[in-house]
């Protein structure tokens, strides 16, 4: 791809061959070039107003007793330098640094730049997966970190059983008839907004398969010509978004599951006189919307939105 969906990208060295080296591991802890990621209650540190960035922590920064391989995850290397995520459990927000907040990430990832949205995304995945996991889903048991935090092991000594950071999968797809893209919202969204279709992937299920059961299932549409487009991380809190596009084969929509609101068909005039109300910039969604849009004339869907402000 020309341009990476936000969240995803090679912003980091995962280190995934130190991870089994505990020697490694403590010794990283007394590394003071070694930076923290702060996570608390899903939010991340974000420093700078106008020019929004991550803001970490020396790894000296955090409590002695939280220093340790039960507490600290190692995300990976950046430049030689060592990241850890670990999760803040207070009432009220820690004062960690001057000027600096805790941010719902998914209200500043467009402000950032890709490599400080793509790690505070993948820290804020690994204390939620960490969160869900401290007992063993096999006998009940407490679990203990392994491998640098990125395997949680049953402390029963006769189950042992090993849980992984796991991800939903999940297709979103932009409908089209060459004219028009079908477009759903559910009943929270803000007013006017309209996006992709959507859904989990069901076992034993392709994605291919997801994708023509999730469009009929929610709008009665059937669908051929399913093609990949990108993929898109979406850590809230564990899902892996799988952007497809697909050609409409029938035209009336009936809402079937009542998962949806509304659903209905979209010119790309009526895009540019502003209904609907798109998505976020940073999803996927967006991301599909603007293929087909840019794909069907000579203007862009990112001019189209600049200038209206």
């Amino acid at each position: 791809m020309k341009r990476r969906n936000v969240y995803a990208g090679p912003y980091l060295d995962r280190a995934s061959h130190l991870r089994q080296d505990g020697s490694w591991f403590r010794s990283a802890l007394c590394d003071t070039d070694s930076r923290a990621v702060p996570v608390w209650r899903s939010r991340n540190l974000i420093t700078g107003d106008d020019d929004p960035r991550a803001a970490f922590v020396q790894i000296e920064d955090i409590p002695s007793d939280r220093r340790n391989a039960d507490d600290l995850i190692l995300l990976g290397r950046i430049n030689g330098t060592n990241f850890f995520v670990y999760e803040i459990e207070s009432v009220e927000p820690p004062s960690l640094l001057a000027g600096a907040r805790f941010e719902d990430l998914r209200l500043v990832a467009s402000l950032l730049s890709p490599e400080d949205a793509g790690l505070l995304g993948y820290a804020r995945a690994m204390i939620s997966w960490r969160r869900r996991h401290r007992f063993c889903g096999t006998c009940g048991a407490k679990t203990l970190a392994a491998k640098s935090g990125h395997v949680l092991v049953c402390t029963d000594p006769a189950c042992r059983e090993e849980q992984f950071p796991r991800l939903d999968p999940a297709i979103i797809v932009l409908v089209s008839d060459g004219d028009r893209a079908l477009l759903g919202r559910q009943s929270t969204w803000p007013v006017g907004r309209y996006s992709t279709i959507a859904g989990f992937v069901e076992p034993g299920e392709s994605l291919e398969d997801a994708v023509a059961r999730e469009v009929l299932e929610e709008t009665g549409v059937r669908v051929d010509a399913i093609e990949y487009h990108s993929s898109q991380p979406w850590p809230f809190p564990a899902s892996l978004m799988l952007g497809f596009t697909a050609h409409a084969i029938t035209h009336t929509v009936v809402l079937h599951d009542q998962e949806l609101e509304d659903a209905r068909w979209f010119t790309r005039e009526e895009i540019v006189a502003g209904s609907p109300l798109l998505p976020p910039s940073q999803s996927i969604s967006y991301r599909l919307i603007e293929h087909w849009f840019d794909s069907g004339g000579d203007r862009r869907l990112g001019d189209v939105r600049r200038a209206a402000g």
